[in-house]
């Protein structure tokens, strides 16, 4: 079969697209991967182009892994295993592995995930006696994170400052890079900028990667920073055969350093780049588009405006829903895919619920296990971050770099050796008066002659621990990873260890988490012994919560927007819409904030392919109090007639005591009549009403809707929720 046989017009003039810089905008669902993957083939097999001369820059392990399992299946596993295909992070760590010695670091260097960032910066704070709750780790590393992202120095940082707490960012800044350089350690911001400072520094190197790059490919451009904008222009600068694909529309990671402007200023850095626009959508029912479509439309002008649209059908209408708080409107999703599954329309794993913060994720998870609907929660507490694997990992990180000083205090008392605080305290300050890391200072202590500051008991326990620390490292020139770690927990007696620490029953899930670590070490068995170990600890680090993502589970998957990006289900709930949520409270008094919660609520309306609910709720809950809720100002974007939902109060309707506030108009556009209020609608409760049942007593009325010529009113009283006729039930208005 002809490679091109199964792309449309414009997908095929994208995956022929052979030299010079070329844009795709790819709207939602549009097949970018089939693009990208199809055009590294054509460039193969139409151009004679050697797969090592190929670079495709990925945002998740995810995407990397499916562009790799796609192009096996067209171009072949040998050839497809010549490409370099992988995340901007991973290809940075690659690239340092081979080469940051021209910086003068060594090449055993460790990647520090998000704890060990937040370890390390409270180190920083106590080493310059600053208080914790004034100075919190967080906010001092985000402006150190954002400071990388846009490739500035501690020293430039300090030469921008502006305010009292700029000037602690810049000591802190200087004194985490100095602890980072001490431990032979990069974190994430770092495997970018230490990429480009040694392209920068050292043109021999970026020649060397230039001229094996011939081609470049860029997924998801959109999502770019500074750093990364600046390492591709490196690369693609001798050849600039330069292929990116992405969509402004989709662009939700500003606020971690995501600059939309790379992707709209594309044309103005390559003036010859070809643009190319996908429409067709493969993905959703044009009523979901539609409804997408709306939502986008209704902000700011866009470049090069796409008009999605597909040949899926229209499919059902998108549903508006309201609940009267967030337990009920988590019931409403419960309750509605059970539904689903039940009629067979659809399987737990077809099914998404998508929020706009974790928190939201609680009356979910309880709903949710009440009516017995199995899920997984994607950025709870991963694997990788539990206490009793993330210790088993530093021990091996000590074994790749026994410098490793957050890894190595980790452990330092694990399992309890009679290490106190006091000693370890002892142990920083010493190892600070020598001038040496805490590993070196260890090493002080072989010679039990030699004076140090430690008691006779706590410097044996000492010397306890480095010689475990330096057994591990002899057992790693010669044993292979799974072996390596099999030793380890032998010698730590770790399952005997997690029964004393957490008694039989707790210990028993945490030795099945050790198991599960040693079935994945298991896996580079097939790597040469010396690769072993740094590679996996490499992947360890730089694994992200969607790759948790079990697809053969048949749960349902609850979500954040922003983790939902490159996702699909046959069946999505957006919950929370709501003024303060979505948008979120931070963002209604800027303008590129604002904008950007609009794109993040288009993300998650065309993660849908065949049905889509919007849910909100009429009371919330936050911080322990109950305010009534504005539904979200993009609701009012979409047209009513796209959605199927309740009817609304009448014009004429007399509001009561606890009216909702109106929902919000958008400030930064041209105020536009309502779509909403295109009539009155001939209902004659609302919700918020307060009504008497005869039976039931009082309660309030949640929704009301027009149903075969009577009005269905669904009141939330003191026991439960019930839905009434209100021809039958003859409801008293009260108030």
């Amino acid at each position: 079969m002809n490679l091109l046989d199964d792309l449309n017009p414009q997908q095929r003039e994208a995956a022929t697209a052979v030299d010079g810089p070329v844009l795709i905008f790819a709207g939602a669902g549009s097949g970018k991967t089939r693009v990208l993957t199809h055009r590294i083939a054509y460039l193969i097999a139409a151009q004679g182009v050697d797969p090592l001369n190929i670079l495709a820059v990925t945002f998740t392990n995810k995407a990397a892994r499916e562009m790799k399992e796609r192009l096996d299946a067209l171009i072949g596993p040998a050839q497809a295993q010549a490409l370099t295909v992988g995340t901007f992070h991973s290809l940075c760590a690659r690239f340092l592995r081979r080469d940051i010695v021209h910086l003068g670091r060594e090449r055993d260097f460790a990647i520090y995930d998000s704890d060990d960032q937040e370890r390390l910066m409270r180190r920083v704070l106590r080493d310059l006696n600053l208080n914790e709750k004034q100075n919190p780790p967080r906010a001092i590393h985000a402006r150190i994170s954002s400071a990388k992202n846009e490739l500035i120095s501690p020293q430039e940082y300090a030469r921008r400052n502006r305010t009292y707490f700029d000037e602690i960012v810049t000591r802190c800044y200087e004194r985490y890079q100095a602890l980072l350089r001490e431990a032979n350690a990069l974190d994430f911001d770092d495997l970018l900028v230490e990429t480009v400072r040694l392209f920068d520094q050292h043109p021999e190197v970026l020649a060397k990667y230039q001229e094996r790059y011939v081609y470049l490919l860029v997924d998801e451009y959109q999502d770019t920073n500074h750093a990364q904008y600046v390492l591709i222009k490196q690369l693609a600068a001798r050849h600039r055969n330069l292929f990116v694909v992405g969509d402004a529309d989709q662009s939700i990671y500003g606020w971690r350093g995501a600059d939309v402007r790379n992707i709209l200023q594309f044309e103005q850095d390559y003036p010859d780049a070809r643009v190319i626009l996908l429409e067709q959508n493969y993905r959703s029912t044009q009523s979901i588009l539609d409804t997408a479509q709306a939502v986008i439309t209704a902000g700011e002008k866009r470049k090069h405006v796409k008009q999605l649209w597909t040949a899926n059908g229209a499919g059902p209408q998108v549903m508006l829903h309201e609940g009267y708080d967030q337990d009920a409107e988590a019931a409403f999703v419960a309750d509605e895919i059970a539904r689903l599954v039940a009629a067979g329309e659809a399987r737990y794993r077809d099914c998404a619920v998508m929020y706009r913060t974790n928190a939201q994720s609680r009356a979910l998870e309880e709903a949710l296990s009440r009516r017995g609907v199995p899920y997984q929660l994607i950025g709870g507490l991963r694997f990788w971050e539990r206490k009793e694997v993330k210790d088993t990992l530093a021990y091996l990180r000590l074994a790749a770099n026994p410098y490793d000083s957050i890894s190595l205090t980790r452990v330092l008392n694990w399992p309890a050796r009679g290490i106190g605080e006091r000693t370890e305290a002892e142990l920083s300050r010493w190892a600070a008066s020598l001038g040496v890391p805490l590993y070196q200072a260890l090493k002080e202590l072989e010679d039990e002659d030699a004076p140090s500051p430690f008691a006779p008991r706590a410097a044996a326990a000492l010397r306890g621990f480095l010689g475990l620390v330096d057994g591990l490292i002899a057992a790693r020139r010669e044993l292979p990873l799974l072996k390596l770690l099999e030793t380890l927990i032998e010698r730590l007696e770790l399952r005997e260890t997690l029964i004393r620490e957490y008694g039989e029953e707790s210990a028993d899930e945490r030795w099945a988490n050790i198991q599960e670590l040693a079935a994945f070490a298991g896996r580079y068995a097939g790597l040469p012994l010396e690769q072993q170990l740094p590679q996996f600890l490499e992947e360890v680090a730089l694994v992200a919560d969607v790759d948790r993502i079990d697809p053969r589970a048949d749960a349902v998957t609850c979500i954040t927007l922003h983790q939902a990006k490159g996702l699909e289900y046959a069946v999505v709930f957006l919950v929370g819409l709501e003024e303060g949520l979505l948008p979120h409270s931070r963002s209604t008094d800027d303008r590129e904030r604002l904008e950007e919660e609009r794109r993040l609520l288009y993300v998650g309306i065309t993660r849908a392919r065949r049905r889509l609910y919007l849910c909100h709720a009429f009371r919330r809950e936050s911080f322990n109090r109950t305010n009534l809720s504005v539904p979200s100002r993009f609701l009012g974007d979409i047209p009513r007639e796209l959605l199927k939902r309740p009817g609304q109060r009448p014009a004429t309707a007399t509001a009561p005591a606890r009216q909702r506030p109106a929902r919000p108009r958008d400030p930064w556009r041209a105020s536009a009549p309502s779509r909403a209020a295109s009539g009155p609608v001939e209902v004659s409760f609302f919700p918020g009403q307060r009504v008497r049942h005869n039976a039931f007593g009082e309660g309030v009325v949640v929704s009301s809707r027009l149903v075969d010529g009577d009005e269905e009113v669904t009141v939330s009283f003191a026991d439960r929720e019930r839905r009434l006729l209100a021809s039958f039930a003859r409801l008293e208005r009260l108030g």
